[in-house]
């Protein structure tokens, strides 16, 4: 039966049939096939770029970790000779912690506790901070409690001779 109607059409309805069927054809495969693969490869392209800049991000800050780290471990070599325990109390004195300082006392072969009753919280983090740049001195446990005004805690700071 098909083709006898295609055989009844004339030429020129034969050849707008035929130029539509091959438009069609084209058009879907632009749709199903051309258009979605081009959009996925837009997709890969920026999740590179993406995964790219976190890389970047990545290594900048594990270089900015490292040259901290030997920045720490420089620093320890400048404590003129003080013990862990020497230094937190010293430093915490000239932090301005001398009035919260209520012990210092060893914990192990490396490592200290200091006890700090009604201490500023700001200044405790800045003290915290600075003996691990300067010093490369980490903290391992840190507890601190809500004290009598706003800002001021009562810790307790265990810290340990960077590795």
């Amino acid at each position: 039966m098909m083709p006898q109607a295609w055989q009844s059409l004339a030429p020129d309805e034969r050849r707008m049939i035929a130029v539509g069927g091959a438009l069609a054809a084209l058009m879907l495969g632009w749709a199903f096939v051309w258009h979605p693969l081009a959009v996925r490869r837009e997709q890969l392209r920026q999740d590179v770029e993406i995964r790219r800049a976190g890389l970047a991000y990545v290594q900048a800050a594990t270089a900015n970790a490292e040259a901290m780290r030997a920045t720490g471990l420089r620093a320890r070599g400048e404590r003129r000779g003080r013990s862990l325990l020497a230094l937190a109390d010293e430093t915490a004195r000239e932090a301005g912690l001398g009035e919260a300082l209520e012990r210092v006392e060893p914990t192990g072969e490396r490592s200290v506790r200091v006890t700090m009753d009604d201490a500023d919280f700001d200044v405790l983090a800045r003290w915290i901070e600075g003996l691990s740049r300067q010093y490369g001195v980490d903290v391992v446990d840190l507890s601190a409690e809500r004290a009598g005004g706003i800002g001021r805690v009562d810790a307790r700071v265990t810290l340990q001779d960077a590795p």
